[in-house]
């Protein structure tokens, strides 16, 4: 494994130590999961920007149809 030098703060220092120790890991273990949760957070909101994207573009396009529907209605047919 890689090590990774991290200064901070103490308030920090002791938050990370003592979440690790109620939750019974190694600080760099903690800080290992606290990453991967937030690696997953991102990639969460990522995923809920392409289906906001999709939903517009389909909202759109259904408006579209729905247009050219009531022409076709109102055209005589």
């Amino acid at each position: 494994m890689r090590t990774i030098t991290l200064k901070t703060d103490d308030d920090f220092f002791d938050k990370v130590t003592r979440l690790s120790q109620e939750l019974y890991v190694t600080k760099s273990e903690f800080i290992r999961k606290a990453i991967g949760e937030y690696e997953k957070s991102l990639e969460k909101k990522k995923l809920q920007k392409q289906l906001e994207r999709a939903s517009y573009a389909l909202r759109d396009y259904n408006s579209k149809i729905i247009k050219e529907f009531d022409d076709t209605i109102s055209d005589g047919l």
